[in-house]
Order: C-alpha cells, then structure tokens, then sequence
C-alpha cells in the first residue's frame, strides 16, 4: 500500500496551487508538521511573506502541526509587530541607527504562535501575536484571533469567538488523548474510515 509522500510540493496530481507546506519553508522560526498543506493560487511557494514582523531578534516562532489545512490569505503576527507602550513615545528608535542606535528598546513578546494539528484555518484569517490553537479546531474566514482557541471548538468573527464545540467534552478529551496524526501512516490509513466517518469509538478501539 503506498501513501502520500509528505516531502513532495505538490500532492495533488495537476493541481499547483496547493502544496504541503513545511517544503517551502526556509526560516529557522518556522516549523509545520508533515501533510499539512497551504493553498493559495497566487504565490504559493511564498507562504512565508505572510508570517509578519518574524524579527531574529524577538527569538519567537512559528509552530504548525500535521494534517493542517491552511487557505489562502492566512497571516500570522509575529511579536516584531510589538512596540513597547511604557514611555511617553512607542516610536522604536533605536531600530533606525546613528545618533539613536544607543537609546534602549525594551523587547516586548508574548511568547510563540502555535497552531496545533488537524486545524483548518479559513480563507483571510489573521493570527495575533503568542496565539495557541488546540488540535482539531476550526477558524472561520475573515476572522481575526486575538485569544486562544480550544481545540476541537469552531470560532469566528473579528475579534473571533466560540460558536460551538465539534464535539461533547469527553469525545474532545478522547481525541487530544489520541492523538492519531502521531500514529505511523500506515496505522493512520487504516484508520481512515473511521476519520472520516466521525467515528471515535472506532478510533479509540484501533489505538
């Protein structure tokens, strides 16, 4: 039995607009989870002109887990986009050099992004800065996330919020527990019909 292999471009036979995505990633900062995929019928091998303020400096990064589903117009805020709020100024001076390149700049972070894995994320969604996204979650278009989201919950809107659970809270708890995109693919493809099916008892009898 043979199965995608997650180290080509272009998965989809004819299609090239959509590409797993941890192959056109070249930052240090950036890290994406096999299978996940990128959509984008523009630029697709340019994914990384939407990870804004992605500074060395900030020491932050970009964490996305397997099986992602990511669309078009995605962005993701980085802590660069940070300017420090405690002076009477939030002009970052010291960054332009000569005469100010001495006058402090405090770093202001709030720490990694992580998307985790099974996630869709939908068209023209905009992710905040040291945001957290729980497996299996679901992110409307347009939306913009300035708060954790749950996993396995669909949220929407700007700023999003909840709009409902996937699951009830113990099948919720049975999945994260699962956590079957870390079985090997064979195990996983096996495992397809009750993926797909919704069926968690099945899952968790095949663990």
């Amino acid at each position: 039995m043979t199965h995608p292999d997650p180290n080509v471009l272009y998965p989809i036979a004819g299609v090239t607009r959509t590409c797993y995505l941890k192959n056109v990633i070249n930052s240090p900062q950036i890290s994406v989870g096999d299978y996940t995929y990128y959509d984008d019928i523009e630029d697709i091998e340019n994914f990384e002109k939407n990870v804004l303020y992605l500074f060395e400096i900030m020491n932050d990064r970009l964490i996305i887990g397997k099986f992602c589903q990511i669309a078009t117009g995605v962005r993701f805020i980085m802590n660069g986009a940070n300017h420090a709020m405690d002076g009477i100024s939030t002009y970052p001076f010291k960054v332009f050099g000569k005469s100010w390149s001495e006058i402090p700049m405090t770093v202001v972070s709030k720490g990694d992004t992580v998307i985790g894995n099974d996630v869709w994320i939908g068209n023209n969604v905009t992710i905040m800065q040291g945001i957290t996204i729980g497996d299996g979650a679901i992110i409307g278009t347009n939306s913009l996330v300035t708060k954790n989201v749950e996993p396995y919950t669909i949220v929407g809107g700007n700023p999003a919020k909840l709009i409902r659970k996937r699951f009830s809270d113990k099948d919720i708890d049975a999945l994260v527990k699962l956590a079957w995109w870390n079985w090997p693919i064979e195990k996983i493809t096996g495992s397809l019909p009750a993926i797909v099916a919704g069926d968690i008892q099945a899952l968790i009898n095949n663990k």
